[in-house]
């Protein structure tokens, strides 16, 4: 998790349960519990262990990608060309893998085009001040014709030589003993619990985190105290990239085949789960661990309609509501601190 000047006057003028209690993202996580819980006593098939690792190894693909997305929008700016580099990532993947090359080639062709990608977009909005939303909306059009074009608009699901170790590493998991009984922890799991460490620690602990908040609190006043604005723009916007393209790798080695939809409207469940998380799109604010309890509510409540029956089309329905209630609650806490 990361700090901004906001929680640590919190932090030094309230109790440590009040700051708690203030968090969005702790009640969002509250909320994602007792969401199991009913679940898990309203059905007989939420809380099986097949179940269960179905949940944690799918909302774990939206939540690493939410991790890049988090740092964008600390910045005040968006990325929604996140759904479309990770179908980028994923077709380069397969398509180096498939003409016999190392699964190392492909992973390094899928993240180079990652970052190129993300290099592009940051260059545009930094240095020819394009608004983000236009330039990311471009890129998200442009990268899914790219990765249609390389793959000459094909499927491809034979990865050569090294395709057992790539089905290994995105659909693979790790035995946990607890004792009495075991856990299999998905791949893709460990993967984001080593990211999202990574972050945290990158937007807490460095001089990058604190200039990445500075700039999404106040650009004017960042670029005046010696910040590389433009340079933290670019970086935040390449990062972003990286770490969806490191999804898709996931997810293309989890599907066993490549796709050209594959993270089609990705973007938006990303998106929706950094806002559900705790993070301000007007910049300033935000957390690692936010992306990720936005992504975990997400994916129980996508999983919950299914096991109740009820049709996906309430989907966009629910996910939306949640949208709206956090921003609403961000609007409310913004404005009991203005009246204190």
């Amino acid at each position: 998790m990361a700090a901004t000047l906001d929680d640590t006057i919190n932090r030094q003028t309230y109790s440590p349960l009040t700051w708690l209690l203030s968090r969005q993202t702790f009640w969002v996580f509250i909320a994602a519990v007792i969401a199991c819980v009913a679940l898990s006593l309203v059905t007989d098939t939420f809380a099986s262990k097949q179940n269960i690792f179905n949940v944690t190894r799918n909302f774990s693909f939206i939540a690493i990608a939410a991790l890049g997305v988090t740092t964008v929008i600390i910045t005040g700016g968006i990325d929604l060309s996140v759904g479309s580099v990770m179908g980028l990532a994923a077709v380069l993947l397969g398509i180096t893998m498939n003409a016999g090359y190392s699964i190392w080639l492909g992973i390094g062709a899928a993240l180079a085009a990652s970052l190129a990608v993300g290099l592009f977009n940051g260059v545009l909005i930094a240095y020819m001040r394009m608004p983000p939303f236009v330039v990311t909306l471009g890129m998200l059009v442009i990268a899914r014709s790219l990765g249609q074009v390389a793959s000459n608009n094909k499927m491809v699901f034979q990865f050569g030589p090294d395709q057992d170790k790539l089905l290994r590493l995105g659909g693979g998991s790790y035995e946990l003993d607890l004792g009495n009984f075991l856990i299999n922890v998905p791949n893709p799991v460990i993967a984001l619990i080593a990211l999202t460490a990574l972050t945290g620690f990158l937007l807490r602990w460095t001089k990058w985190g604190c200039h990445v908040f500075a700039v999404g609190g106040n650009e004017r006043a960042a670029r005046l105290t010696g910040v590389p604005v433009r340079r933290i723009k670019i970086s935040v916007y390449v990062f972003s990239a990286l770490i969806a393209g490191m999804a898709g790798v996931l997810m293309a080695g989890w599907l066993g085949g490549v796709t050209q939809n594959l993270g089609e409207g990705a973007e938006l469940r990303v998106i929706a789960a950094t806002v559900i998380g705790g993070a301000n799109l007007m910049g300033g604010s935000g957390t690692a661990l936010g992306g990720v309890v936005g992504a975990a509510l997400i994916e129980v409540i996508r999983n919950s309609l299914t096991l109740l029956g009820i049709s996906t089309f309430w989907q966009g329905t629910f996910i939306g509501s949640c949208i709206l209630i956090a921003v609403m609650l961000h609007c409310v806490r913004v404005l009991r601190q203005t009246e204190e």
